[in-house]
């Protein structure tokens, strides 16, 4: 045998003998993950590391759905439609307390909107300057909104006196709003507002009660994941939120840049105008005081434990919710890998 054949049999055996290491590589861990709505602005913050191949670099195979709302993410994920995704805590906690047999219920691994987006929009013209002005008007907003919802904590800390509801699909809240049909709306602050400027509302003509910044100290949305999942893929998770904390970071320092990622997702969105979401939420819920104080992606125990008593109350869950059962950090990265605070913005 030649030393030329020698080379190419010693060549072609280290090659096989690679094989099955590199096709376990390729194959990775399969996640499946859902959003709490469309591929809007926000969403940026997922679709940023998929698609700068972040969660491929941790050998994760990550498939990003849109959703459409934060009750319906929840059952999927305990259903083990999905594995892992994003919602409100607010809705968290409910599913918990209305269902505490459920199998598979997901957890909360992961705060981003360390403050809930939830407010009270109304139009100036109505005569309403402080949330006290809300007593005996006309709100409006979906059953299932988080706002409304939590609208008990809110006049409590507020001292609103009694008001009339009307229920609507999502599409029509802003809508009757702005034709005098209600008085006033609760909705997401960075949704709602845009919603209303789309509608020929100058951003002067409006008042926003942001709960966060009058006396509701609920966390928003949380990366949460299946209880099956976090137990057979621990790894796997903490992969996936190293990867999630970096590619926040790069949101943080060029929004305009990671709306370019959305687009690939949705064609026909108004890349402006998604900006100018994003831009909203990251200033509104993420980037906040208390995000900076706690660190970002994490959360306090005393703040839950007061979030879980207002909406076992608020709620009128069959159970008071645990937050020791919602909630696990175990799995966050380092402080400094999530400090997104630190990263210089455009």
């Amino acid at each position: 045998m030649t030393l030329l054949s020698r080379t190419r049999r010693l060549l072609l055996a280290s090659a096989v003998a690679g094989l099955p290491a590199l096709t376990a590589q390729a194959q990775g861990t399969n996640v499946r993950f859902q959003l709490d709505w469309r591929f809007e602005g926000p969403s940026a913050l997922f679709l940023t590391p998929a698609a700068k191949g972040y969660f491929r670099n941790e050998n994760l195979n990550v498939t990003i759905d849109a959703g459409n709302g934060s009750g319906a993410t929840i059952s999927r994920i305990s259903s083990g439609t999905y594995d892992m995704g994003f919602a409100d805590m607010a809705a968290l906690m409910e599913f918990y307390g209305n269902n505490p047999t459920a199998p598979n219920k997901p957890v909360a691994v992961m705060m981003v909107y360390n403050n809930t987006p939830a407010a009270v929009l109304a139009l100036k013209k109505s005569g309403i300057k402080t949330p006290a002005d809300l007593t005996g008007k006309r709100m409006g907003a979906p059953v299932f909104d988080g706002g409304r919802k939590s609208w008990p904590v809110f006049t409590k800390a507020n001292s609103v006196g009694s008001v009339t509801w009307t229920s609507m699909d999502p599409p029509l809240r802003e809508t009757m709003l702005v034709r005098g049909d209600i008085d006033a709306i609760t909705g997401f602050s960075f949704t709602s507002l845009l919603n209303l400027e789309a509608r020929g509302v100058k951003p002067e003509d409006i008042v926003i009660f942001p709960y966060a910044q009058h006396g509701v100290r609920f966390y928003g949305n949380a990366i949460v994941a299946s209880e099956t999942f976090l137990k057979n893929n621990p790894e796997a998770v903490r992969a996936f939120l190293r990867a999630f904390a970096r590619g926040a970071k790069d949101v943080v320092a060029d929004p305009k840049a990671a709306i370019a990622f959305v687009k690939q997702r949705d064609g026909i969105i108004n890349e402006a105008l998604e900006e100018r979401r994003l831009r909203l939420a990251l200033d509104g819920v993420v980037l906040t005081s208390d995000a900076k104080a706690e660190g970002f992606g994490n959360v306090t125990a005393p703040r839950l434990a007061l979030m879980a008593s207002q909406v076992s109350d608020a709620f009128g869950t069959k159970e008071r919710v645990n937050p020791d059962a919602v909630w696990n950090g175990e799995f966050l990265p380092p402080a400094a890998d999530r400090n997104v605070f630190a990263v210089p913005r455009k």
